[in-house]
């Protein structure tokens, strides 16, 4: 019988907690990233961080803030405690832009009118100027001069107002202007500065906010710092071993299933190209899997991707390359959005992360990070394709695997043609690519609950479906026969790899009609 360890009363896990100060005088469990912290700030160079959203960006910076606000007993038992000496109390400047909508200029000018308030205040500065960038500035220098040390600049989320606005460029231009003149007060108030970090989801200017920053470090992509936000697996054992065996327990399996499920889901994340690194864990997911013992797409469902959608749709971008496109080293760390390109900013959004890196030609191979990522995805798309609404895929899902399970695959071949007649006709652009990619979100979206494969490399079916009896291979025909689609099964040897298989082998090849835009003819032969 196995042993569940028992969990102190207590133990208080840090999910949506970004306040250092909180979460260490309240007791929260805290993955200690403090040497990061220190090595951080002793290089000094004014840098740039992008990561995902609810990565720990935010906590960073409030750990930031105490470090240079000299709040020692804060750090007592961490890794800092045996690094720092000194423990001097600098001024620190820390500015949020993640709490407003921003859908009026309004909404930021009041934010940034608020914040100088207080720090004039702080300061004791009279002299209050209209322009935005010379009150920073005089903020800046006012804090240097009273308190004769130089200042920490912390500035969290810079982008928000943007991305919130990606689709208003009148808007996003005002936002623009304003941030411009807001943020490249850093460059000329280099004298007084100590330390200065900016992070935000991405890098993208579209707009020319860092066109004038350019003493700004980028340590995104910095082996140094790949695990400086989100969580490795020895930090993840080291810091929650009991909630961990609490997890396993609760879902009714062994410690090792639950760690490869909690990998499969939550892991896989690169932030660099160095093979030597260990990938991330979505810590936002984790905490949550940990607090409700239950395995869900937590980060997913806490924001939508919509603007990334709508992109991928307007730049009529091939949604089956997504998974193992290619990106240059350049395009992945510019700081200027293009349309034409939507890859970049999907990747920096944490929907796709670094698989490989070819260092001769410095180019990436991207891919969904985990199947909480991939999933979540796919059936987040599936209604701007289809007639499925993301709530019903599972429900329809769930039928055309059951139907494969069973062996019934004229039932899942007359399901799939009832399917495709109930697209309504704004979504279907009649076009060969639109065909594929609905074949593509039903088969991959399968994969959740049984083995399915959607191929595209020459010589291999198009898709392949493996449940616990049958091993299905599929070949679809446009403009072509289900005879025709069978013979090249057959010629191109589809079924080869699975012929030492116990399971039944099923070959079906189907034609596609474009003028009914609808499946036609099919196929079904057993071997």
């Amino acid at each position: 019988m196995t042993t569940i360890p028992f969990i102190r009363p207590g133990r208080k896990l840090p999910i949506g907690i970004q306040s250092f100060e909180k979460l260490r005088s309240e007791g929260f469990l805290y993955v200690d990233k403090t040497a990061f912290v220190y090595q951080l700030a002793q290089a000094g160079n004014p840098c740039f961080l992008s990561r995902p959203r609810r990565f720990g960006k935010s906590l960073l910076l409030s750990t930031l803030e105490a470090y240079f606000m000299g709040k020692k007993e804060l750090f007592k038992g961490l890794a800092i405690e045996q690094l720092e000496t000194e423990w001097k109390q600098y001024p620190v400047l820390h500015l949020s832009l993640n709490a407003e909508n921003y859908d009026s200029p309004e909404k930021l000018e009041n934010l940034l009118i608020s914040q100088l308030q207080e720090w004039e205040k702080q300061y004791a500065i009279t002299d209050i100027n209209q322009s935005f960038s010379i009150r920073f500035m005089n903020v800046i220098r006012g804090a240097y001069e009273k308190t004769g040390l130089r200042v920490a600049v912390l500035i969290d989320e810079y982008d928000k107002p943007l991305l919130r606005n990606f689709h208003n460029p009148a808007l996003q231009q005002v936002f623009r202007e304003m941030l411009t003149a807001f943020y490249t007060v850093l460059k000329d108030a280099d004298p007084w500065l100590q330390f200065v970090l900016i992070t935000g989801v991405t890098k993208f200017a579209q707009m020319g906010i860092f066109s004038n920053l350019n003493q700004l470090n980028d340590i995104s992509f910095d082996t140094t710092y790949s695990s400086l936000c989100g969580m490795t697996r020895e930090e993840i054992e080291t810091t929650f071993e009991p909630e961990l065996h609490v997890l396993a327990s609760a879902n009714q399996i062994t410690y090792d299933e639950m760690m490869q499920k909690l990998t499969r889901l939550y892991d896989g994340y690169r932030f660099t190209y160095a093979d030597n690194t260990p990938p991330i864990y979505n810590p936002f997911s984790v905490l949550n899997v940990l607090i409700k013992q239950h395995f869900n797409y937590y980060w997913f469902a806490s924001g939508t991707p919509t603007f990334l959608v709508e992109m991928l749709k307007q730049t009529d971008f091939d949604l089956r390359k997504l998974d193992g496109t290619e990106a240059t080293s350049s395009s992945l760390s510019d700081d200027r959005a293009d349309v034409n390109n939507p890859i970049p900013m999907v990747y920096q959004s944490g929907y796709l992360t670094i698989k490989e890196y070819d260092p001769e030609f410095h180019m990436y191979t991207l891919g969904f990070p985990n199947e909480e990522v991939k999933y979540g995805f796919l059936n987040f798309v599936t209604p701007f394709y289809t007639s499925i609404q993301e709530s019903d895929t599972v429900f329809y899902i769930g039928k055309f695997i059951r139907e494969l399970r069973s062996g019934d695959a004229e039932a899942f071949l007359t399901r799939l043609r009832a399917f495709f007649a109930d697209i309504p006709y704004e979504l279907n652009d009649k076009t060969e690519r639109h065909y594929q990619v609905i074949f593509y979100l039903v088969f991959k979206l399968m994969g959740q609950f049984t083995q399915a494969e959607v191929r595209s490399a020459k010589g291999r079916a198009d898709a392949v479906v493996k449940t616990p009896d049958y091993i299905y291979v599929f070949e679809f025909k446009l403009n072509g026969s289900a005879e025709e689609a069978i013979k090249q099964i057959d010629e191109k040897g589809y079924l080869i790899p699975y012929s030492a298989d116990e399971r039944q082998l099923i070959k079906i090849g189907v034609d596609f009609d474009p003028e009914e835009r609808n499946l036609g003819d099919w196929i079904i032969e057993q071997e």
